[in-house]
């Protein structure tokens, strides 16, 4: 079981910038791919970027891509996300997941994703 803990939400003004974090704890070996959704109210919970498990890949929604990070830490095992030049359409409560295996590949579909967290919420005013 790879249990998971987002921190870092907040509001911020348009143009701003956050940092969000994932925490694993529980069996955090072997190091698994993680990702970054996003589920804004009425809406559908989409992807924002996902990691290999040595952070040597990533890839991003063309939404966030040139704005957002996603990066990891291992020894911390930690996952975060930077967000710059944030947008009042970047509200949402943001999820972070991780695959169930260390050998899969990134992947931007729900249902790949073996384990999540409870959501960090970000808004954004305009």
């Amino acid at each position: 079981q790879v249990d998971l803990v987002e921190s870092g939400g907040a509001l911020v003004q348009a143009g701003g910038s956050l940092r969000l974090s994932c925490a694993a704890s529980g069996r955090t070996s072997p190091i698994l791919p993680m990702a970054w959704f996003r589920q804004a109210p009425g809406k559908d919970r989409e992807f924002v970027a996902a990691i290999s498990w040595n952070g040597g890949s990533t890839v991003y929604a063309d939404s966030v891509k040139g704005r957002f990070t996603i990066s990891r830490d291992n020894a911390k095992s930690t996952v975060y996300l930077q967000m710059n030049s944030l947008k009042p359409e970047d509200a949402a409560v943001y999820d972070c997941a991780a695959r169930s295996a260390a050998w899969y590949g990134l992947s931007s579909s729900v249902q790949d994703y073996a384990y999540w967290g409870h959501g960090t919420r970000v808004t954004v005013s305009s």
